[in-house]
């Protein structure tokens, strides 16, 4: 048997649904007043969850962007230093700096930069997405946090698998996985939706 309003699959002898709180057909229990456009019932006696939309996580990226961007300079000069870069460069002349960066630096300078900022980037995400915050600082200014599809705190690897998933929502889906926040019915992200997780926001 099945949910009439989110289709969630449910026991027989059951009163409510397991994922939105609606009361089963047939239970005798009264049917609530349709929650407000951008939210869900939760179950029952819980309060209603409220949706990030697209915007709004946007904004939160880019916080999120900035805020990341000192740790990842900061390595960025060490690493400088510890490859005795910071001296050659000053040598070069003017309009060389691209190809002396190459030839200075190398493939494998670029790749640990790279490596360690991925690494920063996860860890980041999935420790603060996974805590009792819930979200990352970007998002705590906005007001918004990460859960379950029943609204409760993920744990390190699902937190873990919804970054990863935003490999696919970038590079394979060039973006439209990031988009798809803006018009699918619980405002998930490609990335949310292979995680199971929903991105709320504070009311």
């Amino acid at each position: 048997m099945f949910c009439s309003r989110c289709g969630n699959e449910y026991s027989e002898g059951a009163a409510f649904c397991s994922r939105c709180g609606a009361p089963i057909a047939g239970t005798g229990v009264a049917q609530p007043a349709p929650a407000p456009p951008g939210t869900v019932a939760t179950v029952a006696g819980a309060a209603p969850m409220y949706y990030a939309g697209f915007w709004l996580r946007l904004v939160a990226l880019i916080l999120d962007g900035i805020i990341l961007a000192i740790p990842v300079l900061f390595v960025f000069a060490l690493m400088v230093v510890g490859f005795g870069l910071s001296v050659p460069f000053r040598r070069f002349p003017r309009g060389e700096f691209h190809d002396a960066f190459l030839a200075g630096a190398g493939f494998h300078f670029i790749f640990w930069i790279a490596l360690i900022s991925f690494v920063l980037y996860w860890i980041y995400y999935a420790i603060f997405e996974s805590s009792s915050w819930q979200a990352t600082p970007g998002k705590m200014i906005l007001g918004l946090y990460v859960a379950d599809l029943d609204g409760r705190r993920i744990t390190f690897g699902r937190a873990s698998g919804r970054f990863f998933g935003k490999l696919v929502s970038k590079y394979l889906t060039i973006y439209i996985g990031f988009i798809m926040a803006g018009f699918t019915a619980r405002k998930q992200a490609l990335h949310d939706i292979l995680a199971s997780c929903l991105v709320l926001r504070k009311i």
